[in-house]
């Protein structure tokens, strides 16, 4: 199992240094920056108070299902994160200098797009039309953790897949 996960780690790093070459231009683009800050978790509570003022109680079962999510989305990613342990690319490389520096010290998985992709997942369940513009900044917001530096790609991937993971179990519940 080791190997296996030694094998996933040194693609991990060979992709984000060929990410982060391939799109160096962008790496340092303040809209970069911005689709990040878009994924800071006080963006999903200005959204909700929105939601809860625009559709009165028809937004309490997917605000209800929003703070399920979160309410296990959090522990659960930090957890992981205590228990895993992965350095951040500039910690793992010293001669990497990331645009920014994250809040937290290890990487995987991606809380960012973790918080997205539960987001993404139960907006689209209650408003369908809207998946692919939910999807798609997810996906966005995911990818700017890459070339700001703060993540591997496998980070993306694990957070994207455990934010859809929990946002199928959140809406569930509040069903």
């Amino acid at each position: 199992m080791a190997r296996w996960i030694d094998k996933f780690c040194q693609y991990d790093q060979r992709s984000f240094r060929w990410l982060n070459r391939r799109l160096q231009r962008w790496c340092r683009h303040q809209l970069v920056r911005w689709v990040s800050r878009s994924g800071d978790g006080y963006v999903y509570a200005i959204i909700a108070l929105v939601m809860s003022l625009y559709l009165g109680a028809a937004s309490v079962v997917p605000i209800t299902a929003l703070v399920i999510g979160f309410a296990i989305e959090v522990p659960l990613f930090c957890l992981l994160k205590r228990v895993l342990k992965r350095q951040r690319p500039y910690h793992k490389n010293p001669h990497f200098t990331s645009v920014i520096l994250a809040h937290d010290q290890f990487s995987f998985p991606s809380g960012h797009t973790t918080a997205a992709f539960l987001f993404a997942g139960i907006m689209s369940s209650f408003f369908p039309t809207w998946a692919w513009l939910l999807y798609s900044w997810a996906a966005a917001i995911g990818a700017s953790r890459v070339l700001l530096g703060v993540h591997y790609p496998g980070d993306i991937a694990a957070g994207a897949a455990l934010g859809y993971v929990i946002s199928g179990y959140a809406v569930s519940l509040a069903l």
